[in-house]
Order: structure tokens, then C-alpha cells, then sequence
């Protein structure tokens, strides 16, 4: 009997308990947004390769990975801000492809791999045409401080720009090369700043160093608003910073209660795809 009750439940388990698929928390970071249709989020890739599959980098599709929801694109959180644009549009195109024409994996990344070129030349060439527009700048911030002896009162900004953000009510944000303004500028640039706290941004300008995470992009952006507005109204800076930091704390804590509002991630038995399965929404 005791044989028979054992065989029996390992026989349930096989048909039950086996088939069920694995529910994986702690995934989401972030939502950045919409992007053509599709809910862009930025996730834990450390938790991805750890839970779900070892091989995952730099971002996803459900057309690629299966185990990302429909109408979902993942961006691994250690993307730093500097490719975030082009890792999105990469995805993006690499969906299209393998969900319109049927294209296999490695036809789409190839595709994808050359827009990102594509992209990558515009901006470079973006940039160089905004410095050579710009007037000489005072390395100094707010306090009229300068922080490299024997640096000139004017110079010229040059290799700083990587690429544009977008627009913030008015103020344009730009992507820079921290290494370059800590090495050349202003060794205490902190990752991010404004025109109002350093007199080497050019007016209407708010910059985001390149190397920090695109998770942290969006925060830095709203820090940096709040601070330049506060500022520009003639509050200190110090007043002005914290107000900043605040803001983006109430930020922080809207967001966990949009990630705890996502339905749970079912992960599927099959992980990735190599050729894509055309979806008839896409004809």
C-alpha cells in the first residue's frame, strides 16, 4: 500500500506540480514608459541571469525571450544611461523583425546592431555641431569656484557631449562625459548638474554624466529640474539640492508601489527563441 500510495503521488507530481509554471519576484526596477505600443521596464538583469536565464544581457523582447511578457521590453539595469537609447531601439527593431517577417534571432541582432552604428554617428556628429556652437564657459560653479589650478577663466567646451536626452520644460538635457569634465572642468561634477549650479553649462542646459545607470537617469533628470528652478528663483543652493533629493524620494516610493502592482512573472518552459513567431498584429 505504501509503495502504491508513493507511486501515486509521484505520478500526480509529475502531471501537476511539474507542468506549473515558476513565478519569479523581485524582477522589476523601474518603468520608464511607452515606447511604439510597448511598456518599456527597467529590470534587475543581475536577478534575470540568476533566476531565469544565465545568458541574458543588456536587454529584451517576448519575441527573443519568452519569459518577458507580451507588449513588454526589459532593459537590464546596469545599462548605463549612455546606452539606454540604443539599447531600446535595438530591441525594439529586433521584436519588429522576428514578429513581422519571421526573421531569425541572429538575423534580427544583426539588423539591430547596425541601426544602433546608424545611431551611434548621428549623435556623435549631433554633438560635435553643439560644441562648436557654443560660447567659451567659466569653469566654476554657483560660488564662482574653480577647482583646477591654473585653469583659464574661459575655455571652450570640448569631447563633452555624447548625446541628446530630450527636453524638460524648455531646458534641453544632454548625456556628457563625466570622466572628461571631472578631468578637464571641474573635478567635483557629481553625475549630474544644471546651468543654475555650474557656470560651465551652457544656459538651458541640464547634464546627466554618461556612466551612471539608466535606472538612476530618470531621478537624476527630476533632482536636477527641481534644483535649477529653485535656484533660478533665488534659493540657495543647498536649499535648492534638498528640495531636489526630496522630490525624488516620493518619486522612489510612487515607483515601489507601481512595481508591487504588476501582475506576478510566470516563467515558461521554453527560454528563448531563434527564430521569431509572426504576430498577426504586426501584418
Amino acid at each position: 500500500m505504501k509503495i502504491n500510495y508513493l507511486l501515486s503521488t509521484l505520478l500526480l507530481f509529475t502531471l501537476f506540480g511539474c507542468s506549473q509554471r515558476k513565478s519569479v519576484d523581485g524582477i522589476y526596477r523601474l518603468h520608464w514608459g511607452e515606447k511604439d505600443g510597448f511598456q518599456v521596464w527597467i529590470v534587475d538583469g543581475y536577478k534575470v541571469r540568476h533566476k531565469i536565464y544565465q545568458e541574458y544581457l543588456y536587454g529584451g523582447n517576448e519575441q527573443r525571450y519568452p519569459f518577458t511578457p507580451v507588449g513588454e521590453i526589459w532593459i537590464d539595469h546596469a545599462i548605463s544611461c549612455e546606452e539606454f537609447d540604443l539599447t531600446l531601439a535595438h530591441e525594439l527593431n529586433e521584436r519588429h523583425l522576428m514578429a513581422k517577417f519571421g526573421w531569425t534571432y541572429d538575423q534580427a541582432h544583426d539588423s539591430s546592431l547596425s541601426l544602433e552604428q546608424v545611431m551611434r554617428k548621428k549623435y556623435a556628429a549631433v554633438c560635435k555641431a553643439h560644441e562648436l556652437r557654443l560660447p567659451p564657459v567659466s569653469p566654476s560653479d554657483y560660488s564662482n569656484r574653480k577647482e583646477i589650478p591654473g585653469i583659464a577663466d574661459s575655455i571652450r567646451l570640448e569631447n563633452i557631449y555624447r548625446l541628446p536626452a530630450g527636453e524638460v520644460d524648455g531646458i534641453k538635457v544632454w548625456i556628457v562625459d563625466g570622466f572628461m569634465v571631472r578631468k578637464n572642468i571641474f573635478p567635483d561634477f557629481g553625475f549630474s548638474g544644471n546651468d543654475q549650479a555650474y557656470h560651465f553649462i551652457p544656459k538651458g542646459e541640464i547634464w546627466i554624466d554618461g556612466s551612471i545607470s539608466c535606472e538612476e537617469t530618470g531621478y537624476s533628470i527630476v533632482a536636477e529640474q527641481v534644483e535649477r528652478a529653485q535656484m533660478a528663483l533665488g534659493k540657495p543652493f543647498g536649499e535648492a539640492y534638498e528640495a531636489g533629493i526630496a522630490k525624488v524620494l516620493n518619486l522612489r516610493k510612487n515607483m515601489e508601489f507601481r512595481i508591487g502592482q504588476h501582475p506576478p512573472l510566470q516563467i515558461p518552459d521554453s527560454l528563448n527563441r531563434a527564430r521569431g513567431v509572426i504576430d498577426p498584429a504586426e501584418k
